[in-house]
């Protein structure tokens, strides 16, 4: 699950960029214009930087989750314990177990915010690791952009309702070319 929601993150973020190289690139002026593809998933596939970071993605997604895992796990069995002994306790001890079962389970929430909230490790290792993968491709896209006279390029791969698109207009090998991958 965790695996899923990396890539599309990772995707969601360079659909972005090429949005904006879109819009960089179109032209003032009100000559023909001229469009062109390009499929992310595609390049993305064919750049090993990309499916590296990914993997580095899943296994830190992995090794905090089984930390927040342990945690909740600790909290679970805390409260079962104090289910079976609550009968035999004073108000004082369980007044004492509650708040250590409370203090448990806000320890695991909190370490869950930590590594997976909005501005978690998670997200800035996702930034570090995806961000010089994202300017090499928005730099091959506006290079090829410029240098074939496109005005505007889509992804394919998006869901921006596409429905057909001639691969001759698709630059997804050229992009790749420009940024040194040899394309089979």
């Amino acid at each position: 699950m965790m695996k899923n929601r990396t890539n599309t993150i990772g995707k969601v973020m360079l659909k972005g960029i090429v949005l904006v190289c879109m819009f960089v690139l179109l032209p003032v002026t009100g000559s023909a214009q001229k469009f062109a593809l390009i499929d992310m998933d595609y390049v993305l596939q064919h750049i090993p930087a990309y499916e590296r970071a990914n993997e580095q993605l899943n296994q830190a997604s992995k090794k905090w989750q089984a930390e927040v895992e342990a945690l909740n796990t600790e909290a679970s069995t805390m409260y079962k314990n104090y289910q079976n002994e609550v009968v035999f306790l004073s108000k004082e001890q369980k007044k004492i177990k509650q708040e250590a079962i409370m203090k448990k389970e806000k320890e695991a929430s909190d370490l869950k915010k930590k590594y997976f909230g909005p501005e978690g490790e998670l997200f800035k290792k996702r930034e570090s690791l995806m961000a010089p993968i994202q300017e090499e491709i928005y730099i091959a896209v506006k290079e090829v952009s410029e240098l074939r006279g496109y005005s505007l390029v889509v992804d394919r791969a998006s869901n921006s309702g596409i429905i057909f698109g001639s691969p001759k207009i698709d630059i997804s090998n050229e992009v790749l070319q420009k940024l040194g991958y040899s394309v089979k």
